[in-house]
């Protein structure tokens, strides 16, 4: 997987389907040479281009320092010495001085993965990858900076990092941008796609032609957000699906972060990713060290199918722990639309007594139980039980859910404090302030500062009480607002640009403390939906919450963005009432429990106001979701049709590793008169099998079987009607025979 050549001093890292090249220039510069389709085993340093000139420059003239640094492809490039382009590390002094150089000192190669300390990591067996460390030093600031890559045997994927370490220096040195990933390639007419939304319409694609300077996501909120992703492709124009060549870069990490691809005058394209550096500065003291989060690149010359394997597999794998990450998830019913902050223990009672008839696996009292929450302007950081409202205590209410053959789990917003709780009267300067400066509120809440152990363990200790009150079995943890007014009783001023990312390492810390205190604890994590949607959240919980709007056609274009990367059984996704809470929709019940199937499956509404028709699906839906959920939790995903493209329909198909079965969904969003039929064809069959194609929802004698072999139904397609009217959808199964 991972070599060294002494004689052109160049690394490679080799995965299946592509190989990854990086050599020792002459003057020392660790020099990005090559990314992309397999390359033979010969001698490849000249991709490297530094022996490249300007035509009609004499070479000598190219090889001046200032010349060469604004050309020279750089596998981390430094701020301050002439590289212009967009670089990934920048160093201020003791005595403010800009600018740090790195040269190649000693290179080590690893079996299996390294563990990044308080952030969360890829793991393996040691003979399913290797890590490259090269180490590279700037004598002038007494750094070592240390590259980090990690590639695995069976997947397309290369996982980077930089350590930093103030090694041999007299004096603190200040971090002012520290990325994990950047790479420079030509520009071969590619196309960029990134995801943007808001809250309750999370990452929709946009994709659009590289173009001259910078295009990219950022985050400035103090977590990766609704509106941007950590997220970027670089792909062929003509990539679709199922062809065509694409990057992938994803960011482990759950902050404030940058993903930019630069074209620059020479038409090549530099791309980078890692902790945005708006706000951020770290100090570094002589002895210590700063790991930069995990970035995941892939490769993929199968189109964006073949780039979404690689993720999911990956995560899959290689990163979510939980015990719950390859088994089925309880069906649970949520109250938080069925009720709002309108409930008492009956009520709780009275939808689980219902619930459990219909085969439903858990209750989730969502938020409204602790302190005097009756409405979202008070109590965050009260972590004690209302028993004005929970008549009897938790234990008692817990006991009554599990009698009923259910599950119980609860809804916890730990880092948040309102102004009118007792925590607040107690301690003001716990919410995130700056001194003299009213804060601001959002939500009617402040933010916990978390960064300083007295607060984080305050929170924790209550939320640990009450979990171990009672026989809690899945938590629900929530962040509604983002980050601002940055101050700190703690930190010296010196320091304060280090609050972003102490904030997020504090956080880690405490779902760490959650999961190995709870080790058998279903964990979903939330943030106003989907805001920390990304995949430093898997390290800690299996799931996240995937928005807050549940309308079935909203949650294609959601669903549809959040699959580019993540599995499909991290996605948390229910069936809600309609009309829609968040956007006023009504769709079939049938067709919200076919988008729901293709997640975590589960409900948010009132079960004992269903109409007896809606009522009647629920025992239906859930005999679906436990006949394939194994399929659509471990199967590839495979993207057949797009709605954001065509505006007209949605499809797509979760295909067994061996390829024997299939589920396809599929959505008819938009009709139009006169139009009878369209043909779908799937992905991912063997070509050369037989299959037969039926409907499990649907009466046999109206949608009856048919066999095709797996040739006819990629190539030719499958028949699908267009008379089943607006928001109608179907489940297709397919079967060897």
């Amino acid at each position: 997987m991972i070599s060294f050549d002494t004689k052109s001093k160049s690394f490679r890292l080799e995965t299946p389907s592509s190989s990854y090249v990086i050599t020792i220039g002459d003057k020392g510069h660790i020099v990005h040479t090559y990314y992309g389709k397999k390359l033979g085993t010969e001698d490849v340093s000249y991709l490297s281009r530094q022996f490249d000139y300007y035509q009609g420059m004499d070479k000598s003239v190219f090889r001046e320092k200032l010349t060469l640094l604004d050309f020279l492809p750089m596998e981390l490039p430094t701020d301050g010495i002439g590289d212009f382009r967009e670089t990934a590390l920048a160093i201020t002094n003791s005595n403010g001085n800009n600018g740090v150089e790195l040269t190649y000192k000693s290179y080590e190669i690893i079996e299996g993965t390294k563990t990044l300390s308080g952030l969360p990591s890829v793991f393996s067996a040691k003979n399913e990858a290797q890590t490259l460390e090269i180490t590279t030093e700037d004598k002038v600031l007494g750094l070592e900076v240390v590259l980090v890559y990690t590639v695995f045997e069976n997947l397309d994927a290369i996982i980077r990092s930089t350590r930093i370490i103030n090694k041999d220096g007299k004096a603190p040195v200040y971090i002012k941008k520290a990325l994990s990933v950047a790479f420079d390639m030509d520009n071969e007419n590619y196309d960029v796609i990134t995801l943007h939304g808001s809250w309750a319409r999370e990452r929709h694609m946009e994709r659009h032609p590289v173009h001259m300077g910078k295009q990219g996501v950022v985050s400035i909120r103090g977590e990766s957000s609704h509106q941007e992703h950590p997220f970027m492709a670089i792909l062929d124009h003509n990539a679709d699906w199922n062809s065509g060549n694409v990057y992938g870069l994803n960011f482990i990490y759950s902050g404030n972060f940058i993903a930019d691809a630069q074209l620059n005058q020479f038409n090549n394209l530099r791309v980078v990713m890692g902790i945005n550096p708006e706000n951020f500065s770290w100090k570094l003291n002589p002895g210590e060290i700063f790991d930069t989060p995990q970035a995941v690149l892939t490769f993929s010359t199968e189109g964006l199918n073949g780039m979404s394997h690689i993720f999911h597999d990956l995560y899959r794998e290689h990163l979510i722990r939980s015990p719950y990450k390859k088994s089925m998830r309880p069906i649970l019913i949520n109250n938080w639309e069925a009720t709002y902050f309108d409930f008492d223990t009956e009520k709780l009672l009275d939808i689980a007594r219902e619930a459990s008839k219909d085969g439903i696996e858990m209750l989730v009292m969502d938020d409204g139980w602790f302190g005097k929450r009756n409405a979202d302007n008070c109590s965050l950081g009260d972590w004690v039980v209302n028993e004005e409202k929970i008549q009897g205590g938790l234990k008692h209410l817990v006991e009554e859910v599990n009698k009923l053959g259910m599950k119980f789990g609860i809804w916890f917003e730990p880092e948040m404090i309102s102004p009118d709780s007792d925590l607040f009267r107690a301690h003001p300067d716990y919410a995130i302030q700056i001194p003299g400066r009213e804060p601001g509120m959002s939500r009617q809440q402040y933010v916990l500062d978390i960064t300083r152990k007295e607060v984080r363990d305050c929170a924790y200790n209550q939320i640990a009480a009450i979990l171990r009150s009672a026989n809690i079995e899945y938590v629900k943890w929530d962040m509604n607002r983002q980050l601002c007014d940055i101050g700190s009783v703690e930190l010296p001023s010196d320091q304060i640009g280090e609050f972003f990312h102490r904030y997020v390492l504090a956080m880690y810390e405490m779902q760490e403390r959650l999961i190995t205190d709870f080790p058998n604890l279903l964990l979903e994590n939330c943030s106003g939906g989907g805001a920390r949607f990304d995949p430093g959240m898997f390290y800690y919980s299996p799931q996240i919450w995937c928005s807050d709007d549940t309308d079935a056609i909203e949650r294609l274009s959601i669903q549809e963005g959040t699959a580019l990367m993540y599995p499909l059984s991290t996605m948390g996704a229910h069936v809600s009432v309609c009309p829609n809470h968040a956007c006023g929709r009504v769709t079939p019940f049938k067709t919200r429990g076919y988008v729901a199937l293709s997640g975590t499956f589960g409900y948010e509404l009132d079960i004992t106001k269903l109409s007896p028709e809606d009522r009647w699906e629920i025992p239906k839906q859930i005999a679906l979701y436990k006949k394939y959920s194994d399929l659509v939790r471990n199967g590839d995903y495979w993207r057949v049709a797009s709605y954001t493209e065509n505006n007209e329909y949605d499809c797509w198909m979760s295909v067994s590793k061996d390829k024997s079965k299939a589920l396809v969904t599929f959505v008819q969003v938009l009709n139009h008169p006169n139009y009878k039929m369209r043909f779908i064809k799937l992905a991912g069959l063997d070509a050369e099998s037989t299959y037969r194609v039926s409907y499990p929802d649907e009466d046999a004698s109206q949608f009856p079987a048919v066999e095709l072999t797996g040739k006819t139904l990629m190539n030719g397609g499958l028949a699908v009607r267009r008379d089943w009217g607006d928001f109608q959808g179907k489940l297709i199964l397919v079967e060897r025979i």
